[in-house]
């Protein structure tokens, strides 16, 4: 009875997730890996999982895997997280059974939301998630990696990261360059994906600065104007002790202050989506 009551509702909602989701390009990937027996080469990944690819791979190709050569190469540097990404496999159905009400709940709190697609691929161990004219694309051996001690399972894990690159499908983002300016693209991607998924794809941060807060914000008001983000983001997960990406949490506490001193909240909402001047949105959010 259980097994006809998750077919039926799996059922119901395949039309809508299988039009917002893909994730068989990771099948694709597992089978030139199983049988090159976990060492394949640049020709065989490029004939059996590049070339054909849905629109995520191809989107992915630029910048994250690179190339054939490329992939074959960090899979032979990197085999741990290649393995431990099987692992993940049985989360991607109730991620996909998950997806379309995220979008839902995206499009509630911006009626403006542009129709996304989010797509599960195997990458080059560099990233974990971006945006792309088609949607959202997910690089799972990256994103099935603990984030420095992350309180949330596989599961909750997956769903803040997709909810997080959801919301920047929809921004239009700051683009001065500016430390300020990165943490507020990347806060506000925590902040409203938040609001989608229940959790920030960077929780962990919110116990390890419990106590170090108002260090901190002196630290972070000093380099904020920097060019240099090398302290303070994209500098990778760290450890439990020092983790990185802190700039994610100072732009989603400035996102979370300017959003809970509004009054009218769809309209913040629509403001952090679609601001563009770093400085008069800090200013405005009393931080």
């Amino acid at each position: 009875m259980l097994a006809k009551i998750v077919f039926a509702f799996a059922a119901a909602f395949s039309t809508s997730a299988f039009a917002q989701f893909t994730s068989t390009d990771v099948t694709r990937f597992y089978q030139v890996y199983d049988a090159a027996k976990g060492r394949p080469g640049a020709a065989e990944l490029q004939r059996g999982y590049l070339d054909g690819g849905s629109p995520g791979v191809q989107g992915f190709i630029p910048h994250r895997i690179v190339s054939a050569g490329n992939l074959a190469r960090q899979i032979a540097r990197q085999p741990a997280i290649y393995e431990k990404a099987r692992g993940c496999l049985p989360a991607l159905a109730p991620l996909q059974l998950r997806v379309p009400a995220l979008i839902d709940e995206l499009k509630a709190l911006y009626p403006k939301t542009r129709q996304p697609h989010v797509s599960i691929v195997i990458g080059a161990g560099n990233s974990g998630g971006t945006v792309s004219p088609d949607g959202v694309i997910i690089g799972l051996e990256v994103a099935c990696q603990d984030r420095a001690g992350s309180p949330l399972s596989l599961d909750e894990r997956l769903v803040a990261l997709v909810a997080h690159e959801l919301v920047h499908t929809q921004q239009r983002g700051f683009a001065d360059g500016s430390l300020l300016a990165a943490s507020l693209n990347e806060g506000i991607g925590e902040f409203v994906g938040e609001l989608l998924s229940g959790h920030l794809h960077n929780e962990h941060l919110r116990t390890w600065t419990e106590g170090r807060q108002a260090g901190l914000d002196a630290g972070f008001r000093a380099a904020m104007h920097e060019k240099d983000l090398s302290g303070w983001i994209y500098n990778g997960t760290g450890t439990p002790d020092a983790p990185g990406d802190l700039g994610y949490w100072q732009g989603y506490r400035i996102a979370k202050a300017y959003y809970e001193h509004s009054a009218d909240k769809a309209a913040a909402i629509a403001r952090l989506l679609e601001e563009t001047d770093a400085q008069a949105l800090l200013r405005d959010s009393g931080w």
